[in-house]
């Protein structure tokens, strides 16, 4: 028998908390009932991706010894999620709660774990095609998920794609972020190729001889993440106003420490890069503007067919 949704909702909102501030802060803005579904998600998410890296809440990642069978653990736990079966893991739990009460197609879940088994099989992107479809598996998803939470419907595909671009500007933030605490742990997520047009050898990019053409790639990816940001701003208009202004928040939140990567240049992984708490209510106050005049700011527009398109799925309702 599934734990009691009280329970699970309070586990989940321990884990955005010691996990994400910036996350938590954002999820605030939210009603009660879609916090605590995003809460739901969020420790799904968190507890998929501590176990498939050896992490605590997203820190100190370290090699594994075990990573197929820990990635056979998450898919098992997860596929007993969404039949309705109890896991007796409060964070599996929270996933078949929320996933019932707001019908979320299983096949966005199982593209997330295709992420991590990317990831177990130290995959690597050579192309910045590989990059981005890595960033879906690992992000891009995660927004679709959160769109379906906050009342999108599974067949919006227009607001989907917007969602999934939101997912993309916080993951190629977070790579420009980790570059150093990712190469400790042996990953590196840019293209072998951009390595190549700058002369940097594979495992060679935090060297400090590289510094300044590092700087140059950092830069690239800054680009992609504001266009992804910006594109995502503009399905705002389709969400309730407390989820426009959450989005809306965490856009600005997150687009502030990518912005800050780039602006520190070479000294952008002297420290981790953060955002303070003064920053982050300042972001939520000028989301609080920014979705109030959503339709006027962001009114509607083709999505610009330069970005990099999620794949599509036979049926978007069903459990693919």
């Amino acid at each position: 028998m599934r734990p009691k949704r009280a329970d699970l909702v309070a586990h989940a909102r321990a884990s955005i908390m010691r996990g994400s501030k910036s996350f938590g802060a954002a999820s605030r803005l939210f009603d009660r009932v879609t916090r605590e579904r995003a809460w739901l998600l969020y420790a799904w998410c968190r507890r998929c991706d501590d176990l498939a890296d050896g992490q605590d809440h997203g820190r100190d990642t370290r090699a594994v010894a075990d990573p197929a069978a820990r990635i056979a653990e998450i898919t098992a736990k997860t596929e007993t999620a969404l039949a309705g079966g109890t896991v007796g893991d409060p964070a599996f739990d929270a996933l078949g709660q929320v996933a019932e009460e707001v019908g979320l197609p299983h096949g966005f879940a199982r593209d997330l774990i295709a992420g991590f088994a990317l990831d177990a099989e130290e995959w690597r992107p050579r192309s910045e095609n590989d990059l981005l479809r890595y960033c879906y598996h690992v992000a891009g998803v995660v927004g679709c998920m959160m769109a379906v939470v906050m009342g999108v419907a599974p067949d919006d595909e227009a607001t989907l794609d917007r969602a999934c671009d939101l997912g993309f500007a916080f993951q190629l933030g977070n790579i420009m972020r980790d570059l150093e605490e990712d190469d400790r742990a042996d990953r590196c997520y840019l293209p072998l190729e951009w390595l190549a047009e700058m002369d940097i050898p594979p495992g060679e990019h935090m060297k400090p001889w590289c510094r300044e053409r590092l700087v140059v790639l950092v830069g690239r990816l800054g680009r992609l993440a504001e266009a992804h940001e910006a594109s995502a701003r503009l399905g705002t208009p389709a969400l309730a106003f407390r989820s426009a202004w959450a989005v809306l928040a965490a856009a600005d939140i997150y687009g502030g420490i990518a912005r800050k990567v780039v602006a520190l240049g070479p000294h952008a992984w002297d420290h981790r890069v953060t955002t303070s708490a003064a920053q982050k209510l300042a972001a939520i106050a000028r989301a609080a503007g920014q979705a109030s005049a959503r339709s006027r700011l962001y009114p509607p527009a083709p999505r610009d067919g330069a970005l990099w398109t999620r794949p599509r799925h036979a049926s978007p309702t069903a459990t693919w």
